[in-house]
This record gives C-alpha cells, structure tokens and sequence, in this order.
C-alpha cells in the first residue's frame, strides 16, 4: 500500500505541474500535457480533497509509518500547494473578466440594460452546481433533440435547448458549434453549461453537428454551418425565437468556425445552393479559437497542428493552394462591419497558444467599429468551460453579459 501511496502522490505532481506551468515545444506530448493539465487545473480543490481523505485512511491503517509512505506525504503537500494556488486563480476570473467587459463596453454598461434583463444577470456562483462539475441539466429548460437541417445524415442533426414559457416578440438566439479540431466532436459534447445557463434566462440555444474531416475537407465544416444558421432563421420561430437576433458560439475548431461565419456573412462561394439565404450574425463569443491556417505571424512552432490541417483538414500543402488556406482563415476576412464579438482565451492552453488569439484580437480591435471584447484568463487550458467549475461558472456569467448588451443595443436600434 504504500508503494500505491507513494505512485499516486508523484502522480499528483505531475498532474499539478501541467496545470501550473505553461507547455512549450512539447511535440507529441501535448495531447497528455493538455490532459492532465485540464484535470488538476479545473477540478483542483476535488483533488486536493480525496488525496487528504486518502492520506487520512492511510494514517489510520498505519500505511504512513514506512519511508516510502512518507516521502509520499511530502509530494502530496507540495502537490496540495500548487492546488490551492490553481483554485485561487480560478476565483479571480470574475475580476479578469469584469474588468474586460467594462473596458470593451463601457465603465457602466450594465446600467444601460433594461430593467428586467439586469435582473437575469449574476456575479455569484451557485455552490452546489460547480460542486457537481458534470451535472449539467437545469429546470425550466426544454430540449429538442436530432433535429435535421440538410441532407448528411447524422453529421447535420442539431439540439435546441430553449426555456418552457413563450415570450412575446421571441427570444434572441445563439448557434453552438463544437471543437474538435474538425475532424472529431459532436453536439452533445461541448458547451452544455453555457447552453443550459442560457436557456435558463431567456435564451435559445442551438448546438449543431457538422460534417468533419478526412471524410469531408475545409470548407465543408464552414459550409455546414451557414446551412445551419440558414435553417434556424427559417424555423427557430417555431420553437419561440426570434430569428431576426441570432448569436454564434463555440471553442477551438469551433471558435475558428464561430469567428469565420461571423466575419463572412452571406459568402456566396460558402453557401452553395443557398446563395441568397440570410447567415449573418449579431454577435459572436470565440472560446480559444484557431484564427490563422496559415500561421503567418509563427506563432505555432509545434508542426503538429500544420500536419493535421494539411494531411486531414484542408487536404493540401499550403503551398499548393495558399489561396484556400488564407480564406480559411478568419484573420483574413477582419472588416469594420463585423458583429460585436468576445474572445476568451486561455493563458496556459497548450492546444492553442495565447499569442494567436493576442493577434486576432488586436487586428480586429485596429479595424472594427464595433465592440470587441478580450479576455484572458491565466492559468486556464484548452476546453476549460466544458464542466462546471468556478472558472467555468464565472465565465458563464460574463459571456451572458456581453449577450445581454449587444442584444439591447440591437434592440435600441431597431
């Protein structure tokens, strides 16, 4: 036992070390790194809770007394440490994000909402959800499952997650679109706390599959995700949204595909069949989006993410069609029109550095005419927001801030 003691707490470290320091050129081991790192940062206060209750029942059969043991202890303690410390930084992300807000929206942009939307706002965390990181369905909310909005089978289902009581003129909308580097993920997956706390004060969300690579190349993800925003305008009526306010969402491939549609509305070449279908949008939040294939400012040294988008997603050397590759890229399409959006990325992501999003965001800040919102949240990984957690939660209030604005100015200027 206290070998098993001791190969946990070493364990622990390791795990702690992911979390706390930041992956660089790492190659193959991101994947793990990214994992682990996930793990222990998000969930570290739980962590910290059953190696203490181990340690405890350790002590009580007397496992402790051997060096092994021991030496065990010590580890875990440095571990808890580290623990407490990713904890406290988590508790900061109301702070980090407020303050991006205010900067991005204005010193008192709350006081400019109307009266009962203010209400549907919050600073506080609910102990016993983020308690619960994986119980994810709230009351009061209706899901409509595997609904079809084009002809590919399963790859072009959606869910609609939406409150049980009508609202006269219909509720604003926001389209959910998963990560997965596009060649894997699905609806189900991804942003169900954002879905369900949206749903919960007067939102309808969408969350949509799409068609992934080596099957089908780039730009058939981008294509299945105007079809989808097409279909809601046509339908989401019928399920008590209003169709005229719609939002996108979503994180890693799906912030890439979130900001590409939110900057290419009504791109002819990227709705074929559907040409003169309305896909443009209102407002966009891109969570630790990919927003350069062609990495021209290098920020991505690791070749890992280049094999990936020329072996399976783009399917061609960047030299052989660098025009496909730079329309790919949502940095290319940045223009003075775009919606407002909300960038959230994380300092610590190991999957997609900070700088890429540093980059995105300053570009479309220098051009933009309307608001854009950066937040940067230290210590956080890839997929962070895909559990309950205080980081998680937090964010979740502030992303129904921004909301909230851009659907009242939409609204003032009707």
């Amino acid at each position: 036992m206290d070998i098993f003691y001791f190969t946990l707490s070493v364990i622990s470290v390791i795990c702690t070390f992911c979390a706390i320091v930041k992956a660089r050129k790492i190659g193959i081991l991101v994947p793990v790194y990214f994992i682990l790192g996930l793990m222990a940062g998000e969930l570290a206060l739980f962590h910290v809770m059953w190696q203490l209750g181990l340690t405890v029942l350790m002590a009580i059969f007397g496992v402790l007394d051997t060096s092994l043991a021991q030496a065990g202890v010590g580890l875990f303690a440095l571990a808890w440490s580290g623990l407490l410390y990713l904890h406290l930084q988590s508790m900061d992300t109301h702070r980090i994000l407020r303050r991006s807000l205010r900067r991005g929206l204005g010193e008192d942009y709350r006081s400019t909402l109307p009266v009962e939307r203010q209400r549907v706002l919050n600073d506080d965390l609910v102990t016993r959800e983020w308690l619960k990181p994986f119980s994810f369905q709230r009351e009061g909310v209706r899901v409509h499952r595997h609904l079809s909005y084009a002809e590919a089978g399963k790859r072009n289902l959606l869910d609609i997650y939406h409150p049980l009581e009508a609202r006269e003129g219909g509720y604003p909308v926001i389209v959910q679109v998963h990560g997965g580097a596009w060649i894997l993920g699905g609806k189900e997956q991804q942003a169900i706390p954002l879905m369900y706390h949206l749903a919960q004060r007067g939102w309808i969300c969408v969350s949509i599959n799409y068609r992934l690579s080596p099957d089908a190349p780039f730009p058939a993800h981008i294509i299945d995700v105007k079809k989808a925003i097409a279909w809601v305008k046509t339908h989401i009526s019928e399920y008590g949204g209003n169709p005229d306010f719609m939002a996108i969402t979503g994180g890693s491939a799906g912030g890439h595909l979130t900001s590409l549609a939110a900057l290419t509305p009504n791109k002819k070449e990227w709705q074929p069949g559907f040409e003169d279908a309305d896909t443009s949008l209102q407002a966009a939040v891109s969570f630790y989006g990919v927003y350069d294939f062609e990495d021209r400012y290098d920020v991505r040294s690791d070749l890992l993410a280049e094999r990936v988008l020329t072996d399976q997603v783009l399917q061609c050397k960047k030299e052989d069609n660098p025009e496909l590759w730079k329309s790919g890229s949502p940095l290319t399409h940045i223009h003075e029109d775009a919606p407002p959006m909300f960038v959230v990325q994380g300092t610590h992501d190991s999957l997609v550095w900070v700088e890429e999003a540093q980059i995105f965001v300053s570009a479309l800040q220098s051009v933009s005419t309307q608001p854009v919102v950066y937040g940067e949240l230290p210590g956080a990984q890839h997929a962070f927001e895909c559990f309950h957690t205080v980081r998680t939660d937090h964010t979740l209030n502030a992303v129904t801030d921004f909301l909230e604005w851009t659907h009242a100015r939409w609204l003032e200027k009707k």
